[in-house]
């Protein structure tokens, strides 16, 4: 039978009743549009109309699918019974898809209708490189998961696929931070050469990224965690990034200068560093946006392990990008996180304030920077203008744990404000001012939007189906251990408003 049901026309959050429930269906409408009915893999993004697809999807647009199944079987959306078809078919799809053997990961970009290897781009012919991502194979991963926990008719399935990807494949333990600290994963690998920087491992028979993650705050410690749980990358990797770079004159280069102190844990020294803008102590994502902190948090309870670490920064996270558009901006609206650029392609949102890169995620057009200086080694430069901030309304979805009373305000405006809603929930991103609509859907963000809509309304459903006892004992002692350099009570006016929500 066909996995696509037929789609109501007009959006449910008209109707009455909790408006974010209205959202989840709206926002699954659209996801269910994305899929294949012949192989279950969701497409990367659609138009607004819900009209075409694109001809490409990712592990991560995949994974994303997967727990957005299960948190709209939780949330009344769909029936059991349809969960597990969709969810069966897009497993038995990932289990023909071509994947590099000796890693069980899978490669970056497939075509959704029949799940090939993409050689060449969709769009434009231009040519590519098969990649295997770190941080794409982490989402699938976690996504994996969620199925097995949340879908016992699935578990076997989902098992198999997850027991064959090996993390550890991405780890190199000789990779090294400005803080001295040795072992980060790698952005990931090809196994033919690429053009452009590669390191070759004649042992492995691929060619790695340069780059490697050597932040804390970043998305990519989902796969850190993954592979942490399953004992294919040491413990001591939760430690070896930084959580901002030193605080001396040789690393002013970084958005502002931090303050912390050294500690040790697993024989690592840990700088725990700290920023601190407009009155609010956190310790800084690299681009300051909302999807590099709080995604990985729909899956793994962070604040709950982490009361001292994860349990201060997520709040103060949300404060002070909620600060940032209502108050220092005065945009009107806030939620910040990389999306759709309402005046075409794709754009890295975020608040400059917040990300360590000096040059980091604006949160309008116009590309508005905050310079506080570096102490004695670099001086401040002038006050931030902001022009048309683009919010991306996922990010204020991911802020529901923390603010829900200025969430639920803010996505409000947005919708019936902004007008940035249409028949698969909110548009990907809109920009206040001028009012430019990014008029279409990415998997990405709704699905980011299920699983905190799942978390939310269904009893943190996607973390109670992604956690077991045995990938507890691996990573709760890690995110417990730890004291990040944030106030234990620090006043976060902007959280005020959630306490009658």
């Amino acid at each position: 039978m066909s996995l696509l049901v037929a789609l109501p026309s007009a959006p449910a959050a008209a109707a009455g009743g909790d408006p974010l429930r209205g959202y989840a269906r709206d926002t699954w409408r659209s996801l269910a549009a994305m899929a294949s009915p012949a192989t279950g893999l969701v497409a990367d993004n659609i138009n607004g109309d819900l009209s075409a697809s694109a001809a490409y999807t990712s592990p991560t647009n995949i994974g994303g699918y997967l727990w957005s199944a299960v948190a709209a079987r939780d949330l009344g959306i769909i029936s059991t019974r349809e969960a597990n078809a969709r969810v069966s078919r897009t497993l038995a799809t990932l289990d023909t898809l071509r994947r590099h053997a000796a890693s069980g990961m899978f490669y970056n970009w497939y075509a959704p209708s029949s799940g090939a290897v993409l050689t060449t781009w969709p769009e434009d012919g231009s040519v590519i490189t098969p990649f295997l991502s770190s941080v794409d194979n982490g989402w699938l991963g976690a996504s994996l998961r969620v199925v097995a926990g949340a879908l016992p008719a699935q578990r076997a399935a989902a098992l198999r696929l997850l027991s064959s990807m090996d993390f550890g494949f991405f780890y190199d333990p000789a990779a090294s931070t400005p803080i001295g600290t040795r072992g980060l994963i790698r952005g990931g690998f090809w196994d033919t050469q690429p053009p452009g920087c590669s390191v070759a491992s004649p042992s492995s028979g691929v060619w790695f990224t340069c780059n490697h993650y050597d932040i804390t705050v970043t998305e990519p410690r989902i796969a850190t965690y993954l592979g942490i749980g399953a004992g294919q990358i040491p413990p001591t990797a939760y430690f070896d990034t930084m959580r901002t770079l030193p605080d001396d004159c040789d690393y002013s280069w970084q958005e502002m200068q931090p303050h912390g102190f050294t500690t040790v844990h697993l024989g690592r020294p840990v700088y725990e560093g700290s920023y601190r803008y407009r009155g609010i102590t956190f310790v800084p994502s690299w681009g300051g946006d909302m999807f590099e902190a709080l995604m990985p948090d729909l899956f793994v309870p962070e604040t709950s392990w982490g009361p001292r670490s994860w349990g201060r920064n997520h709040p103060a996270t949300v404060a002070a990008q909620i600060e940032h558009g209502l108050i220092d901006a005065r945009y009107g609206y806030w939620g910040f996180s990389p999306a759709s650029n309402p005046f075409g392609g794709y754009a890295a949102w975020g608040v400059d304030a917040m990300g360590m890169d000096t040059d980091g995620y604006p949160s309008d057009v116009q590309g508005g920077t905050y310079d506080p200086g570096f102490g004695t080694c670099r001086p401040p430069g002038p006050p931030g203008v902001y022009g048309d901030g683009v919010v991306t309304p996922h990010a204020a979805f991911l802020a529901l744990p923390y603010a829900p009373g200025p969430a639920r305000a803010n996505l409000a405006r947005i919708r019936n404000v902004l007008r940035a809603y249409g028949p698969g929930g909110f548009y990907d991103a809109v920009a206040v001012r001028s009012g430019v609509i990014a008029r279409r859907y990415l998997a990405l963000d709704q699905s980011m939007i299920m699983g905190a809509l799942g978390n939310y309304l269904a009893r943190d459903d996607l973390r109670r189906a992604f956690v077991t006892p045995a990938f507890e004992r691996a990573i709760r002692p890690l995110l417990g251990a730890e004291t990040f350099n944030i106030p234990a009570h620090q006043r976060l006016p902007q959280l005020l408003r959630s306490r009658s929500s």
